[in-house]
């Protein structure tokens, strides 16, 4: 950010968008509180005055298209637009939380609190500010959920601005986006935000794949639409003759939502053939129960289209636990096509485009508990040890929570509970009740005993059986896969290893009492230490605590019998040489070529020269020239290259941003790398010669393995091979799709 007075054109820029806030207010069933939102307006302004974003534009534009999306794209209020405003001037300007709640109250102070980053770590140097970051924001929205809301507005607006960062800036921010937020937006409801976040993410990650995919649907939209016209006509005529008021849209397939699909299933664009969705959005009668009006609206699509027999989603009668209610069914077009159609009421159209706000919106009693609410009831237990976790670990167990699909089993007396798919039996114990997955005994699904990891499927029948002589086991841990059993078995863990640790520690004093030590009581711990070939303190106590490791030899390891001479050097703990790590990751002399330093900045070139010296391909997924790739200094001081896809590298954008480097390759063609194809093809006489007659001498590459099988008239296998980048593979690739008789050739990404 820059300071500059600004010119009266921005000062009008400024003015006209503020004014557009309070157009798009005005347009909501919110009780009108332009006074209070002005005086935010008006105070923001002037805590940001003079200052500027990166693109040179006033930084108080940022704020108000904040606020704008809260009340646009969420619907929230006032309280939500003036935190809005607010959100930054804590952080980045003079003014504290205190001013803010003396002018504006308790609440407001509060959301822009948990929207204003912390400074430091509670955890240690070593812990993640990004990952702190979440955390802080997540304990907060266990209070009040429109921190997060506001959270998500402000994320899509850098988002949408993020052309101004640099690249190694915008690999964290489209990491953290991807990791975190489109996730948190699903889990809450907003999916045309979910779907623009997840957009802009790949965007700027694949901005070459992006704008491929992008050309490509803009050259099929045309078909598309008249492939919709066609699709629809009928239909419309059927529901007005029922006398609905409707509307029916077309929703075309998100470039990151193709993009999963090709990447997912191997294949071209052209082979995605789902590209069109219909959605069907009615006014109910009022005699009828919206569920029998959808049902009526399917039943009469049925009778146009013959539908998909296993592709009926009823999110009417059990809704997702994010609150999305709709009907969807998939049917068979006029062009041989499957087209997907969702039939919702406005309110749950609503509710679908809008999330939390439109939830709240329809609750219609103080005791109804929808699904997401006790979501967000879920989110405290998942909090209430948070000073036992390490940053990283708290967002991998708050991540678990962001399931998309649910599983809906029952209680013995016939209460129905939502789950996350692939939670299992020993997860269902813990969900009802820390007490009773902590005694977990056995678990009986539709009244037959199965293992503790047993995989409930909808429909399952689950009775707990528990035992107060009954512990968790440690083996439990791959046996659960939800984010409340983790933590609840990881604080047991934590509380039992502490006891063993507390017990060890005591046990080791008393030994050095015993053999008249305590004197030299550094100088024990450290010989013990190297002798067990252990690091901390800790891990040598909690061995001695659980057993592992017996003292009644502990004299021998610190008095060793040798020389008079050696006895005094051993005595004396400064002879000893350890290894020392240094704290400073800017300082890389130990592990970095002097002559090629690191250059200064977060952008490296990849040359034949200093890949494997200075840099290191990552082993996750083994990148070669041509790839998409960022660089990560790791704790030891070397610098590993990622592919950006790679899983690996999807948690380190999210969380160790400062770390990270943009990379670009350089290489001459002197290196070869080595690359395992899958090809599958139908089996004729002489097909894998011409396969191999390609790679060998029309490319002249070399291989190492191949790995072939053939049943039923069609085979398939790897074949290993040496290339020098990505193009080489690309270019061989035509070539074998030539051959007819092949039906897919791939490479297998490591991830």
């Amino acid at each position: 950010m820059t300071n500059k007075e600004f010119t009266p054109e921005e000062e009008q820029l400024i003015e006209q968008a503020f004014q557009n806030l309070l157009a798009e207010y005005a347009k909501t069933p919110h009780t009108q509180r332009v006074e209070r939102i002005t005086r935010a307006y008006e105070f923001a302004k002037k805590a940001h005055n003079g200052v500027r974003r990166l693109s040179g534009e006033p930084y108080m534009l940022h704020p108000l298209a904040v606020a704008t999306i809260v009340v646009k794209e969420i619907g929230l209020g006032s309280t939500s637009i003036c935190s809005a405003l607010l959100h930054d001037v804590v952080e980045d300007t003079d003014y504290t939380t205190e001013d803010i709640r003396n002018l504006f109250g308790d609440k407001i102070a509060q959301i822009v609190d948990g929207l204003t980053k912390i400074s430091g770590g509670v955890f240690g140097e070593q812990a993640s500010e990004q990952a702190e970051n979440f955390r802080k924001l997540l304990l907060t929205m266990s209070e009040d959920i429109r921190v997060v809301l506001i959270k998500i507005a402000d994320r899509l607006h850098n988002m949408r601005t993020l052309g101004a960062q640099p690249k190694q800036k915008q690999y964290k921010i489209a990491g953290e986006t991807q990791y975190i937020y489109a996730p948190l937006a699903h889990r809450l409801g907003l999916f045309p935000i979910k779907t623009e976040l997840e957009n802009l993410a790949f965007k700027y990650e694949h901005p070459d794949m992006y704008a491929e995919i992008e050309a490509k649907l803009a050259v099929s939209k045309a078909s598309q639409i008249e492939n919709y016209n066609q699709f629809i006509a009928p239909i419309q005529d059927k529901l007005t003759a029922m006398g609905y008021q409707y509307t029916i849209s077309a929703r075309i397939k998100s470039v990151y939502s193709i993009y999963k699909k090709m990447f997912s299933k191997s294949i071209p664009f052209e082979e995605v053939y789902d590209l069109l969705a219909v959605r069907i959005v009615f006014t109910p009668k009022e005699e009828i129960t919206e569920k029998d009006q959808c049902w009526m609206i399917y039943s009469a699509l049925t009778e146009i289209y013959r539908p998909h027999p296993e592709r009926i989603r009823d999110w009417i009668s059990t809704p997702k636990a994010n609150g999305y209610e709709a009907l969807h069914v998939t049917v068979m077009g006029q062009n041989g096509a499957w087209i997907e159609v969702q039939i919702r009421t406005n309110r749950m159209h609503d509710i679908a485009e809008r999330g939390l706000a439109a939830h709240w919106k329809y609750k219609t009693g103080e005791g109804e508990e929808s699904e997401l609410d006790k979501w967000l009831r879920t989110i405290k237990d998942v909090l209430q040890h948070p000073a036992e976790q390490n940053a990283l670990e708290f967002l991998d167990t708050f991540k678990l929570n962001l399931y998309a699909h649910e599983v809906f089993v029952f209680t013995p007396k016939g209460d129905i509970k939502t789950l996350p798919q692939g939670a299992t039996a020993l997860d269902f114990a813990y969900f009802l009740h820390t007490a009773l997955g902590d005694q977990c005994l056995g678990v009986k699904v539709n009244h037959t005993l199965v293992p503790l990891s047993y995989v409930l499927k909808s429909g399952d029948q689950v009775e707990v059986m528990t035992s107060t002589s009954q512990h968790p086991q440690p083996e439990w841990l791959h046996f659960v896969t939800t984010a409340k059993a983790k933590e609840c078995l990881n604080n047991y863990f934590r509380k039992e290893e502490r006891a063993y640790v507390h017990s060890g520690e005591k046990r080791f004093n008393d030994a050095l009492m015993l053999i008249k030590a305590e004197d030299c009581r550094d100088m024990a711990l450290q010989r013990m230490l190297n002798h067990y070939k252990l690091v901390q303190p800790n891990q040598l106590y909690l061995q001695i605590g659980e057993g592992a490791i017996r003292l009644d030899n502990m004299s021998s390891i610190i008095f060793p019998k040798k020389s008079i001479w050696k006895k005094v050097q051993q005595l004396n703990p400064f002879t000893h040489t350890s290894s020392s790590t240094s704290s400073d990751m800017s300082s890389m002399s130990d592990t970095v070529n002097p002559s090629n330093p690191l250059p200064k900045g977060h952008k490296i070139e990849l040359t034949d020269e200093n890949l494997g010296t200075i840099f290191h391909l990552a082993p996750c997924c083994r990148p070669i020239p041509g790839d998409e790739v960022l660089g990560y200094l790791a704790d030891d001081g070397k610098m590993y290259i990622h592919k950006v896809e790679c899983n690996e590298a999807l948690l380190l954008k999210s969380s160790q941003g400062k770390r990270l480097y943009a990379a670009s390759w350089k290489t001459n063609r002197i290196q070869s790398y080595h690359e395992t194809i899958h090809i599958q093809g139908i089996d004729k006489p002489g097909i894998f010669i011409r396969v191999l007659t390609i790679i060998t001498t029309d490319f002249n590459i070399n291989m190492s393995g191949i790995h072939i099988s053939s049943k039923d008239g069609i085979f398939q296998g790897t074949l290993d091979v040496f290339v020098y980048d990505k193009k080489e593979l690309e270019d061989l690739f035509v070539s074998l799709k030539k051959i007819p008789e092949l039906t897919a050739v791939q490479r297998i990404e490591h991830s």
